[in-house]
């Protein structure tokens, strides 16, 4: 890959993802700037960064999310271009414009399109225009409760109540009847006002037993889009993921066809050029469109592992300006790659778990990765994202891919802290998982059974 015209980067992000970013910016020769929070200065992503700023204090509110501050490092530093990683401002259509408006290039997509795909609705908008199939449900957002029930009666119960402007898991409520529409449609309406500053919610018909398939996709600026295959990620606890997996095991080859040209349709109709994920919901032989992730996505490795795509470099190079680096053709898919998700908080009660690592390894070996910013000694903090590691395996098959992360799960050793390590090795174990059955209801209901068990 030739380097695109960057000379530095401003990496506008924390953990594993900065320092991911910086990776693939020593390769291709472009400078980095890290930014941190005073309780950062010793993170590694400071430490291997060319150069570095301080942002702010520890809270969020006052550094990582504050536009002025990273801003104001970029100019300082020189950087022309800012990575914003996941999280964080990477979906902020307002930092995109304030990059762009100051002379730099904003890694991701066009403000315009943040905007698109950061509400439900007028994500749903394009995708209907586009022709993506999409789970039954109202047109637009509801204005009252009347309309809430006239519109759940037609698409039939239940129904989903869902924020516009959700994200996360957040801002929805599955509903079984009228009586109980009428009742917490206000309060869900409020929920959503209060967690994103916008009220509006709608209604989907809400699907029991899905499954979650999404697309990797990319696209430049001289009209090419291309997928990277597909992953799984219905092993989820509250709608967050915890296990992702690609290829998506167990699919029809005509259903993962439909899926992944649906995907690659709505890249070229929006005309959107980085990287992102289209999400969707599959039941049986039929899938649905759920949302656009517009940004990297925390399980990227993946895709990378079973494509042998650096998709942090490929963002970069599209954001320059350079054509595609590969034909869609070229895009082949070996093996099967399964990423574990290792968070700082109790396994079973999720209760956050933050403080001072005392002991760490993490596996290697062959086709063992592992993305992670801590160390031993290392302080996971209270202000931020719980993660502590990515773990990432590769093999030939799937079943190989399973028996090498029990293996690596076996290795992991993460002390002085609570992590979810414990649950991983028994949901590698899981009889759906290991058939490849799963949906997004397999992991709560493993969950529930548990603690019922321990009564």
């Amino acid at each position: 890959m030739s380097k695109p015209p960057f000379e530095k980067i401003l990496v506008a992000n924390r953990g594993e993802i900065a320092l991911r970013i910086i990776r693939a910016c020593r390769e291709l020769g472009i400078k980095t700037v890290a930014v941190y929070s005073q309780c950062d200065a010793t993170s590694l992503h400071v430490r291997f960064a060319d150069e570095s700023v301080c942002i702010g204090p520890p809270q969020a509110s006052l550094s990582y999310l504050k536009i002025s501050n990273v801003i104001s490092a970029a100019d300082i530093t020189g950087a022309d271009a800012v990575h914003p990683g996941y999280g964080f401002l990477a979906e902020n259509a307002g930092f995109a414009e304030v990059v762009e408006s100051h002379g730099m290039t904003f890694i991701g997509p066009r403000p315009e399109l943040l905007q698109t795909f950061g509400d439900k609705l007028s994500a749903k908008a394009a995708a209907r225009k586009a022709g993506l199939p999409l789970i039954p449900g109202s047109k637009g957002s509801i204005a009252d409760v009347e309309e809430a029930v006239a519109v759940a009666d037609e698409v039939g119960y239940p129904i989903m109540l869902k924020a516009a402007a959700g994200g996360g898991g957040k801002g929805m409520r599955v509903v079984e009847s009228a009586d109980q529409l009428r009742r917490v449609f206000s309060l869900t309406s409020n929920e959503a006002l209060a967690a994103f500053g916008n009220g509006d919610v709608f209604i989907e018909r809400f699907l029991r037993n899905p499954r979650h398939v999404e697309v990797q996709v990319a696209g430049d600026m001289h009209g090419v889009a291309v997928h990277m295959a597909e992953r799984d990620c219905s092993m989820q606890r509250r709608h967050q993921k915890v296990l992702e997996e690609a290829p998506a095991p167990n699919l029809s080859p005509v259903l993962v066809e439909r899926i992944r040209s649906a995907a690659v349709e709505l890249v070229r109709a929006v005309g959107y050029h980085t990287v992102g994920t289209v999400e969707f919901l599959v039941d049986g032989e039929e899938f649905f469109f759920l949302e656009v992730n517009p940004r990297i996505q925390v399980e990227h490795p993946v895709t990378e592992l079973v494509t042998g795509l650096d998709l942090i470099q490929l963002q970069i190079q599209v954001a320059a300006g350079m054509p595609m680096p590969v034909t869609q053709e070229q895009i082949v898919v070996r093996g099967h790659a399964i990423e574990a998700r290792i968070n700082a908080e109790d396994p079973f009660t999720h209760v956050p778990s933050p403080g001072k690592v005392t002991g760490f390894f993490l596996p290697g070996g062959p086709g063992v990765r592992v993305d992670s910013a801590v160390h031993e000694q290392a302080v996971v903090q209270p202000y931020y994202d719980s993660m502590v590691a990515k773990l990432i395996v590769w093999a030939p098959t799937r079943e190989k891919a399973l028996i090498k992360m029990r293996g690596a799960l076996a290795e992991s050793v993460v002390e002085g802290i609570k992590t979810t390590i414990p649950l991983h090795k028994e949901l590698l174990v899981h009889p759906d998982f290991v058939a490849g059955t799963m949906t997004t209801k397999t992991l709560d209901a493993y969950l529930a059974k548990r603690r019922e068990d321990a009564k």
